[in-house]
């Protein structure tokens, strides 16, 4: 059995002499963890532009609409009014009567699966694709 000697100071070990007491195994399993790990992001993670924008006012769905037209919604929410912008592909919160503005600064949702949500006013915005994602609002 071999005993391996390590440098005692971290600034002594270089990439050199890790990779020199790295065996076949574990390149192995350092190349099959990158594997995965790529194969995963790109399952999960997808990049689907949505197609339609759905808004909930409280616990119904208030409105659907496609991405593909260029419009402004006006809804009446607990606090007030609430207009949503819909404009090549892409929706968002314009105005919102709440304090904070979180939902405003949200900025231009884009791709499926993405949510902005006004809390104080009970208003959400939700970006629907061909297929339903996954997140943790699902689970």
């Amino acid at each position: 059995m071999q005993v391996l000697n390590f440098p005692s100071s971290p600034k002594s070990l270089n990439a050199k002499l890790v990779a020199q007491y790295l065996l076949l195994g574990d390149w192995l399993v350092i190349l099959a963890s990158l594997v995965c790990v790529w194969y995963l992001f790109h399952e999960l993670w997808s990049n689907e532009h949505a197609t339609s924008v759905q808004i909930r006012l409280g616990n119904k769905i208030y409105a659907s609409y496609s991405l593909n037209q260029q419009r402004e919604v006006h809804v009446h929410g607990q606090l007030g009014e609430a207009v949503i912008s819909i404009s090549q592909g892409k929706a968002r919160f314009a105005k919102s009567p709440c304090t904070s503005q979180y939902c405003v600064h949200q900025g231009w949702l884009t791709r499926a699966g993405q949510v902005a949500i006004c809390l104080p006013n009970q208003i959400s915005l939700e970006l629907l694709g061909e297929a339903k994602t996954y997140d943790t609002l699902n689970y």
